[in-house]
């Protein structure tokens, strides 16, 4: 379950956090794989068009992304960071398009649980322009409603390897 927090910034940005979980039935080790994994990221990334590794641990990717009525295409880069594998890694995402910018990290933990994985992601995201300006009132739907698309893909994907 997703939950989301959000703070006013001024000068049009809004500061979301996101935290949530899901459980996959692979071991740790699996997870960690399939969720590293270039090919497999862009499969499960909703509007993912692009990924392409620029250096280690580091992607650029464009994704067309719709929230309410605005839709656009959003250039953006991934770096990933204080690797510990298989338990914990860090993220910094930034992204920009015709509707605003997006920037922020997080952290996703994985944890052993009764021969499957529990993955914990929480994260600090600033959102800008006119993005920004639709609120939080569509904003946090739309969070949840990518994560949640995300995580049903990766679990097809887990299952495609089991």
């Amino acid at each position: 379950m997703a939950g989301d927090a959000f703070a006013y910034g001024g000068k049009g940005q809004v500061r979301m956090q996101i935290t949530g979980e899901h459980t996959f039935s692979a071991p740790p080790e699996e997870v960690w794989d399939f969720m590293l994994d270039p090919e497999v990221l862009k499969a499960c990334l909703p509007g993912c068009e692009r990924l392409e590794e620029v250096g280690p641990d580091e992607y650029e990717a464009t994704m067309t992304i719709g929230i309410a009525m605005i839709k656009g295409k959003y250039d953006g880069k991934v770096k990933i960071s204080d690797k510990d594998e298989p338990h914990s890694y860090k993220m910094a995402v930034e992204g920009k398009g015709p509707q605003g910018q997006v920037s922020g990290v997080g952290t996703i933990e994985l944890t052993p649980d009764n021969g499957g994985t529990l993955v914990h992601y929480s994260g600090d995201a600033t959102v800008r322009g006119v993005l920004a300006r639709v609120g939080a009132r569509v904003m946090q739907p739309a969070a949840k409603m990518i994560t949640g698309q995300f995580f049903e893909r990766m679990e097809k994907q887990a299952a495609k390897t089991a």
